[in-house]
């Protein structure tokens, strides 16, 4: 399953390469990547997405605080 979420206030590039790389560390993600420019996370996964999203709003909140997950 593949998915795409709008990232509300995401700041900097740098924030997100560093959030991509993490979210690619979850167990179960096949493939992650955030566009600064277009401000959106896409998420490929066979693992159940509610579990995923749990942990990527973590990740998310720790690099940037104002970043906010439009689902």
């Amino acid at each position: 399953m593949k998915k795409t979420y709008k990232l509300e206030n995401l700041d900097c590039a740098n924030c997100a390469a560093k959030i991509e790389n993490a979210v690619k560390e979850i167990e179960g993600v096949i493939n992650a990547s955030v566009s600064f420019m277009t401000q959106r996370l896409t998420i490929e996964t066979e693992a159940d997405l509610d579990e995923i999203m749990t942990k990527v709003k973590k990740i998310v909140r720790t690099i940037e605080p104002d970043c906010e997950i439009i689902f």
